[in-house]
């Protein structure tokens, strides 16, 4: 299945827009858990909205280490706001979890776990990642094409665990 970067890109853009738009909310009506979830996955795509440049992403919520290893490709006026980025991405990643299942080894849902503050806080982190990616992009598409590392078709992941950057057993690029 080969996938249009340019339509994951915007794809990635738009969960960013309307995770964040649903953390706001979530944040106004008193639902702390709500806002940390949506937020850590405001995060999470804007960070693979970046990465959709380069490859497909992963089904990881925690695309930090894919991003960093991207950044080599990225012009440096662009690079720094992409490691901001990355950093948030892994901030956030283990709240997805948290958010979802909170802490059974204490007993503690994830409605017991937050509070305004940690909301706040992972709010101001969606807003800003979401800024940060959209800079990003800009810069690299500024120029005359959006940069592709030379690892093969930019097809959609295995979802065996299989090397995408080799070719499957029936010699179709995975």
């Amino acid at each position: 299945m080969r996938i249009d970067p340019a339509s994951e890109v915007s794809y990635r853009l738009r969960l960013a827009e309307l995770y964040l738009r649903d953390a706001e909310g979530a944040y106004e009506r008193g639902d702390y858990r709500g806002a940390v979830a949506s937020s850590q996955l405001s995060v999470e795509n804007a960070a693979k909205a970046v990465i959709a440049l380069f490859r497909v992403p992963s089904w990881s919520h925690d695309p930090s280490h894919e991003l960093r290893e991207l950044l080599s490709d990225i012009p440096d006026r662009a690079r720094r706001l992409a490691a901001e980025l990355a950093d948030m991405a892994e901030a956030l990643a283990p709240e997805h979890g948290r958010a979802t299942y909170g802490e059974p080894a204490r007993g503690l849902t994830p409605w017991d776990i937050y509070g305004e503050e940690d909301a706040r806080t992972a709010l101001s982190y969606a807003r800003r990642a979401l800024k940060l990616a959209r800079e990003v992009l800009r810069e690299l598409t500024a120029g005359p094409s959006p940069p592709r590392q030379s690892r093969g078709p930019w097809a959609a992941p295995p979802r065996d665990g299989a090397d995408p950057s080799r070719p499957a057993a029936s010699g179709v690029p995975t």
